[in-house]
């Protein structure tokens, strides 16, 4: 296989017997699995059992792995992703990360490294133009990832990039992010894999190094570039100027939103004051994109004064002002801000942190919970003091925020019945900020993904939005409420964000206009491969499966393609009113369209097919 896109080589590390090997990268194993997710996946299922492993036992690993496209100038394609079993599911977890440290994974020599064991000490890795060595992190151990970040790349090289855990990782929140790149707040939050860093004594991975990867038809991948980047530039420009906070409005009038933890239909007022318009006019104070971006969704935001300052960083995104904001009833903008910063520091995903806050709201206001079984924490819809609180709460496992740390699904299990209906999640994952009453596509799309609950992993309710691509079958926008063909048409689109997540681009290119042949060309331009549109989705297909065949071995079962029972209560007002999808004719059509049998397995023709029989 021509070695355009890879760097060639994977670090192994065992923190247990503090060794570090650099092995070649198998090409068989890249030509199949490409890289960033699909290789991670392999990896898991290679050197995991799905039964016995404990997520945050030694026996876990966790992959960092880039893709063939990071690295390279093809656009948005500055990321990485990290795979381990998830300690907050208890079945596979990826999480994806923009930012920079991707990139500086590969020009530090490697594609990927694979963590094992634990050390019995607190370490970091210092990755360096092709060679890595255990370090000491006894005195970042206990600080945020603010303050981490310039020590560590004052001990190593400033130029370095820095990805690691804050408190929630160390103390093992299940909620814990890994985060990168310092202030920038870059996060893979999804999964609590920062638990399984932390249970690894593992703070964080430095990388620096000045190769570049290969490219093995950079004519053809500058003239891709130069004909669809301008175009794609300029249809993003709505994200440039508002990031992703610019949907806020939209999300509301669609009637998307998670409002008062998925109970309300509309919050106009609310979703105005928080909206990526309204942060531009006030607290914003510049912009920033990852590695090979020109879209530069990310927000870096102030606030000098008031009770919710210092903020100085990354400003919340989408996901964050919909989960901390709608589904809490918390308004401010500067509250939200000062929100995100602290699950930035101390390392927790915005979306689970949230889903758990609102979570425990509700569980007090129908007296699940009582004011005293909340402390100090004032468990209140709309509350600032409330979530700010709980957010420190969380990340050191104090008082009530031991308890909300273990997410909603442990929360309803403990609670019992009536306070179960109040955990919105899929597999263990709570729901991010899109509502599959908005779109039917997302109710098969989460019910099926492989990490649980995830808006991410299909990316089908794009073409609910009026979005097309050819290569998926989609000619023309679709009806969101509509229910034949979504089943099938999410299998697709899953095949190719598994594509998207291997390779390492960002899923805002639609946005931009980009499309899947886009994708497809750049990859071959990189790789000197030439492969057709149906064998890049094949390729996609063949990961997905072998990350279902994991979940098989978790315990996973047709019983667990489902959502959580507030999902078939209709809404009473806003812009989805009325409407619960129909999820079991799309996932039969889902089940069928993907080659499985009723009870979700793979049958043995389609592992035959996609060359999974030996895996």
């Amino acid at each position: 296989m021509n070695s355009g896109g890879y760097m060639g080589r994977v670090a192994w590390v065992d923190l247990t017997r503090r060794s570090v090997e650099v092995k070649a990268l198998d090409t068989g194993l890249a030509e199949k699995y490409i890289g960033g997710s699909g290789l991670g996946a392999k990896i898991l299922y290679d050197t995991t059992d799905g039964r016995t492993t404990d997520p945050l036992g030694p026996d876990n690993v966790i992959i960092f792995a880039t893709g063939p496209l990071t690295g390279t100038p093809a656009p948005l394609s500055g990321r990485h992703e990290i795979i381990a079993k998830s300690p907050l599911t208890g079945i596979y977890g990826e999480s994806d990360c923009g930012g920079m440290w991707g990139t500086a994974l590969k020009r530090a020599g490697l594609d990927a490294v694979v963590v094992r064991g634990a050390s019995a000490m607190p370490v970091y890795l210092w990755i360096n133009e092709g060679q890595v060595t255990i370090r000491n992190a006894h005195h970042v151990w206990g600080m945020d990832t603010y303050a981490m970040d310039p020590v560590l790349k004052g001990e190593t090289d400033p130029k370095a990039v820095v990805t690691g855990i804050g408190p929630a990782g160390e103390r093992l929140v299940p909620l814990a992010a890994v985060m990168s790149d310092g202030k920038d707040g870059r996060a893979a939050g999804r999964c609590g894999l920062g638990a399984v860093m932390g249970s690894k004594r593992l703070k964080a991975l430095v990388a620096h190094g000045t190769a570049k990867p290969a490219v093995a038809n950079p004519s053809a991948l500058t003239e891709s570039i130069r004909t669809r980047g301008a175009a794609i530039r300029e249809a993003a420009k709505g994200t440039t100027d508002y990031g992703t906070g610019g949907f806020m409005a939209t999300s509301n009038s669609l009637g998307d939103l998670p409002i008062k933890n998925w109970v309300e239909g509309e919050w106009t007022a609310g979703a105005q004051k928080l909206s990526g318009q309204r942060m531009a006019e006030t607290i914003l104070v510049d912009r920033y994109g990852c590695g090979a971006c020109f879209i530069s969704c990310g927000r870096t935001v102030k606030v000098g004064s008031g009770p919710f300052a210092p903020v100085d960083g990354a400003g919340p995104e989408y996901e964050t002002l919909a989960t901390i904001g709608a589904s809490c009833l918390l308004d401010d903008l500067e509250a939200v801000a000062r929100a995100n910063e602290l699950c930035n520091r101390l390392g927790l995903d915005t979306i689970s942190t949230g889903a758990v806050i609102a979570f425990g709201m509700e569980a007090v206001e129908k007296g699940l919970l009582s004011r005293t079984d909340a402390g100090e924490v004032d468990l209140r819809w709309g509350s600032a003091d409330g979530v700010l609180r709980a957010i420190e709460a969380i990340a050191y496992r104090r008082g009530i925020g031991d308890f909300l740390a273990g997410g909603v699904r442990r929360m309803g299990t403990v609670l019992g019945p009536e306070a179960d209906a109040l955990a919105v999640h899929v597999k263990g994952l709570e729901l991010p900020a899109h509502d599959p009453r908005c779109f039917a596509s997302k109710a098969v799309s989460y019910a099926t993904s492989n990490r649980g609950a995830c808006h991410l992993q299909s990316g089908s309710h794009f073409f609910e939005l009026g979005i097309t691509d050819p290569a998926l079958g989609v000619h023309a926008g679709l009806d969101r409420f509509a229910t034949e063909g979504k089943g099938a048409l999410v299998a697709r689109c899953q095949n190719a964000i598994c594509m998207w997540d291997s390779l390492k681009v960002c899923k805002f290119l639609p946005f931009g206009g980009g499309q899947l042949g886009d994708i497809l060309s750049w990859f071959n331009a990189v790789t000197g491969r030439d492969l057709t549109m149906d064998a890049f989705l094949a390729t996609g297909e063949r990961i997905f499966n072998l990350k279902r065949l994991y979940n098989l071995e978790c315990g996973i079962t047709g019983h667990d393609d489902t959502l959580p029972p507030r999902m078939f209560v209709p809404k009473k007002t806003g812009g989805s009113a009325g409407y619960v999808p129909d999820l079991k004719t799309m996932l039969d059509e889902y089940y069928h369209a993907r080659g499985w049998t009723a009870d979700g397995r793979p049958t043995p023709a389609t592992l035959r097919r996609l060359d999974l029989v030996a895996d």
